[in-house]
């Protein structure tokens, strides 16, 4: 589940895929491929995109629904 929340985050934040690539240093196909869940998420992937939407890892990966930011608790 972590590619719809990833996808949904993302377009929350008014981003294209190729703009979300460009701040996680990687191409926009392998971000794509993320979204589409035809990828596994690596780890600094996962906590760059929790830092970046000020959430936590927990919550992309559909463990909570709570967003609060990880820095935070």
């Amino acid at each position: 589940m972590a590619y719809t929340k990833i996808r949904d985050l993302r377009e929350d934040a008014d981003l294209t895929q190729a703009q979300m690539a460009k701040v996680l240093n990687c191409s926009q196909q392998a971000y794509s491929n993320y979204e589409l869940g035809q990828r596994d998420i690596p780890t600094d992937i996962l906590i760059a995109l929790a830092d970046f939407h000020k959430t936590n890892v927990d919550y992309i990966l559909g463990l909570t629904k709570s967003k609060k930011y990880y820095r935070e608790l």
